[in-house]
């Protein structure tokens, strides 16, 4: 059981640790910097970001270029093809790729032909997938036919992600993205007919107008869609890094303790229909692979957030793009002239990113391994770095003391196990961990944790 009145008093800002460090201590690089990074036989985990959308989603966080002109798409195209002829000549393409994502903006904005010129682009250069490798697209139902699904069946797409947020006609005119549940069951139904067998569906909670008993008739209408995963994610209102926050009036999201009911109900509703609780906010159903990893302690986390796909470097090809080896983080140039005009130069289109030192793998260890599993192996901390635990973090293990005295966090001899309200904490819970965090002097610049 969930105790929310132990977790609603943790409010607080803190990162959602998709990396550590985060992109907060991202500083300037240069591709020279990375070279060395890239030199592995480990498999590739490859992310394309694509960038555009028609119209501004007034909660949206993601990095995006608003246009309805057909040409930028035909030169982000070719400009796409540039950079992976450079990453050739960097990285060995013949490295098993282990996972294929494609996320935005709104790719499915592009047109089925020119998605497919896409697909044929990296499966020039990337000739080695993995039998079972996940290849996944987030898909916007307002820009997105069959003709769209018969190209991603195609090339081996074999998991979608549909972004939903909230059914609520007032909530939608107020975050400037109209979708009616029919055009969304259209969209799913199409994934289904052409044997799409793992579906997701993006909600949040925290938007304008919402309340528990609006949000409760858009969990009935998401049943119907019959989703194999679902994300339902705390929404940042955070208008001081993002414009377009800044049309949403304040006065209109729901109170804390409005959010509070409805995340609690989501989480009843969802348990009650055949869904397990993933992490602080995913659910899928017994049977999904998801839900099997983290009961063997195997989930993972990266900048798509959970995933059964570990083991990886992450290429992120594309504007806005981020890269994850085992020692560094690096990202693409953010707009497109610079993007551009790196890659005229023939050079990789990275700006800044991180080398991580050793004090930063061992804390990355740290902090990824709960942030995925809720769970930590001391035994197998201490065999990987020759490091006594209880030693190494005396002064973390005092500031625990709070979450173990309310019995969210158990801590023995040779593991930490996170209760399952704690798993809802889990960011307040790892923060002792984080060394650049403690140093920060506005860590407003992340959201709340409730």
């Amino acid at each position: 059981m969930i105790d929310f009145k132990k977790y609603a008093k943790f409010s607080r800002h803190a990162p959602r640790y998709t990396s550590y460090p985060t992109a907060i201590e991202f500083k300037e690089l240069s591709p020279e910097d990375i070279y060395e990074d890239l030199k592995s036989n480990k498999p590739i985990s490859l992310y394309f970001h694509l960038p555009f959308c028609k119209s501004a989603c007034y909660f949206c966080g993601c990095n995006v270029v608003y246009t309805s002109k057909a040409d930028k798409r035909r030169r982000y195209i070719d400009y796409l093809k540039k950079e992976l002829k450079l990453w050739s000549k960097y990285l060995d393409t013949n490295r098993l790729v282990r996972q294929l994502h494609f996320g935005g903006g709104t790719p499915t904005f592009f047109t089925p032909e020119e998605l497919e010129e896409i697909f044929e682009l990296i499966y020039l250069y990337f000739k080695n997938f993995e039998s079972d490798a996940e290849i996944s697209v987030e898909i916007d139902p307002r820009f997105f036919d069959e003709n769209h699904m018969k190209v991603l069946k195609k090339y081996g797409v074999n998991r979608v992600s549909f972004g939903v947020q909230d059914f609520n006609e007032q909530t939608q005119k107020a975050v400037n993205r109209i979708q009616p549940f029919d055009l969304t069951k259209k969209a799913v139904d199409i994934a289904r007919k052409y044997g799409i067998n793992s579906i997701n569906i993006d909600l949040i909670y925290g938007l304008p107008y919402q309340a528990l008993e609006t949000f409760k008739k858009t969990l009935k209408l998401v049943k119907e869609l019959n989703p194999d995963r679902l994300a339902v994610f705390n929404y940042a209102h955070v208008p001081w890094l993002k414009k377009g926050m800044r049309k949403i009036d304040e006065t209109t999201l729901p109170a804390p303790e409005e959010k509070l009911k409805i995340f609690k109900y989501t989480i009843d509703f969802f348990e009650n229909n055949g869904y397990k609780m993933i992490g602080m906010d995913h659910f899928a159903k017994e049977d999904d692979e998801l839900f099997k990893a983290i009961e063997k302690g195997e989930l993972h986390r990266n900048f798509q957030g959970y995933t059964t796909k570990g083991g990886a470097d992450l290429i992120g090809i594309g504007l806005t793009s981020i890269s994850e080896t085992d020692k560094a983080y690096f990202q693409n140039y953010k707009d497109l002239k610079t993007y551009e005009k790196a890659i005229d130069e023939e050079k990789l289109p990275i700006f800044r990113g991180v080398k991580l030192n050793e004090e930063d793998l061992i804390r990355k260890y740290v902090i990824m391994e709960m942030m995925a599993n809720f769970s930590f192996d001391i035994q197998r901390f201490e065999e990987k770095f020759g490091i006594n635990f209880f030693e190494k973090f005396e002064e973390e293990i005092k500031e625990l003391e709070e979450f173990i005295k309310e019995g969210l966090v158990e801590i023995t001899p040779k593991k930490i196990n996170v209760s399952k309200t704690g798993s809802l904490l889990i960011r307040n819970i790892v923060l002792p961990f984080d060394e650049y965090f403690k140093k920060m002097k506005n860590q407003k610049v992340f959201s709340k944790t409730i």
